[in-house]
């Protein structure tokens, strides 16, 4: 846009026609009418919303970019063991003679493990990751490649006898320096995807980010590939990050097929907090949640600790999760991928406690809204419609007492990255000027629920996608 600024005229600006000057990355001016200034783009904006740009809390921009060279491997591209073994054979493998899946599910061909992906590829070494993100499966070429043998990584799972299966459990750092060497995948397709879909800022919620992944999110910043606002929570405790980015709360993996015991997890809740940073604990299953609550209550809590998922909270939870005043990144878009395997696989009673939104926000406890993406999807309209109506995709409804307003779903999606769950951003005279305008109301857009709603994109006052 110009160097002059942008008048975006005829705007809804909370349920008001207003016309909106942007200046120097900022919002500069809000009024009724307001005269343009000479060499001043504008926009007409003809009634559609203008709104602050939303806000991923939880994502994973490294695995997000990389999903995009990776043949998916679960419904629904792929549904059975023939399916799968078809998207393997025409799959492309990478220059090193990899082929990388990712999106399995055990209802495509069961429990894998190195004999059963012999029998689907053999030719090529593969690893495929469950849709979880938890777990890498290898066949036998690609086990020989990495050495599994004599592999000491605790994750690294063993028969009986001792011989590797070919699955790896968490051990992403171990198998990334294992693989041929490769450059971190290029994120401009990734920004450009994410700013079409209204997103100005993201977090990063990568755990243990080695500093080599640190400066390639910092030269994606700092380059425009990557042009949101970015928050880690990977960052190593004591770190001094690049001046793009931005430190959050430190991310601590409850792993469901390893949880630590108590006083180990204390230990580490205390050490973060002592270094000046909150802890967001990655907890998805009930055992899990009873682990972190106990542990919080040895270490004390402190603000801006964040339970990240929190996939089941039983109800009688709630309230203590409310006292240690936690706040709940998480992710209802999942139900609308997953929910029938859920409802399915879920026992009856525990179906109230997924995803929890509705009951959360009633009992003071702040709550975002995320895509956990690639793992989940990222269109933020998807997961406010899940949200919303909670449906399976067979169009059951999972947990209906937990249905959120759509306002209070979009809200969810509004506050700032260093605050998930806090006071939605307003559109106000001398804030940074990231915005998002639809082409349509606010009412409609969200009865839509749309990504194609979306007409443009500030972000820091420039023009990103859109008009």
């Amino acid at each position: 846009m110009s160097a002059a600024g942008t008048l975006i005229r005829g705007a809804e600006v909370e349920g008001r026609r207003a016309d909106v000057r942007i200046a120097a990355g900022r919002v500069a001016q809000i009024a009724p009418v307001l005269a343009r200034h000479p060499s001043e783009e504008v926009i007409e904006a003809g009634g559609g919303a203008l709104l602050p740009g939303l806000v991923d809390h939880h994502l994973h921009l490294h695995a997000l970019a990389a999903a995009e060279h990776s043949v998916a491997c679960g419904p629904p591209e792929a549904r059975d063991p023939a399916g799968l073994a078809a998207a393997l054979a025409a799959a492309p493998a990478d220059e090193h003679g990899w082929v990388r899946g990712i999106g399995y599910a055990e209802t495509v061909a069961g429990n894998l493990d190195a004999a059963a992906l012999d029998r689907l590829h053999s030719a090529r070494p593969v690893r495929i990751q469950h849709r979880s993100g938890a777990l890498w499966t290898v066949n036998s070429a690609a086990a020989a490649r990495l050495g599994l043998a004599h592999a000491d990584h605790p994750g690294v799972e063993r028969a009986l006898d001792g011989t590797p299966t070919g699955r790896l459990w968490r051990a992403d750092n171990w198998l990334r320096v294992r693989l041929p060497r490769a450059r971190p995948p290029d994120l401009a397709a990734v920004g450009t995807r994410l700013a079409r879909l209204g997103i100005t800022a993201v977090t990063d919620a990568t755990p243990d980010l080695d500093p080599a992944a640190v400066d390639a999110l910092a030269a994606a910043v700092t380059s425009g590939a990557l042009p949101q606002h970015l928050h880690l929570l990977g960052a190593p405790l004591g770190a001094a990050l690049p001046a793009p980015l931005s430190t959050g709360p430190y991310k601590i993996v409850l792993a469901d097929s390893g949880l630590p015991d108590l006083d180990t997890l204390t230990d580490r809740i205390r050490t973060a907090h002592a270094t000046g940073r909150a802890a967001a604990v990655h907890c998805v299953t009930r055992e899990a949640l009873v682990l972190l609550l106990a542990a919080f209550d040895d270490a004390g809590s402190q603000p801006g600790d964040r339970i990240e998922h929190a996939a089941l909270i039983p109800a009688e939870l709630i309230h203590v999760l409310a006292r240690h005043s936690l706040r709940v990144v998480t992710q209802p878009g999942f139900l609308a991928h997953r929910g029938d395997d859920y409802l399915r696989d879920v026992p009856a009673t525990d179906h109230p406690d997924l995803y929890r939104c509705a009951r959360l926000l009633d009992s003071g406890v702040p709550l975002a809204l995320s895509s956990d993406a690639p793992y989940g999807p990222l269109d933020p309209w998807t997961v406010i419609a899940a949200a919303v109506h909670r449906r399976t995709p067979a169009g059951e409804v999972a947990g209906p007492g937990e249905r959120l307003t759509p306002a209070a779903a979009l809200d969810a999606y509004l506050a700032p990255p260093d605050d998930p769950g806090g006071p939605p951003r307003r559109i106000r005279p001398g804030v940074t000027a990231d915005l998002l305008l639809l082409d349509r109301p606010l009412t409609t857009a969200l009865r839509d629920q749309r990504p194609d709603a979306v007409r443009a994109v500030f972000i820091s006052g420039r023009l990103i996608v859109g008009v």
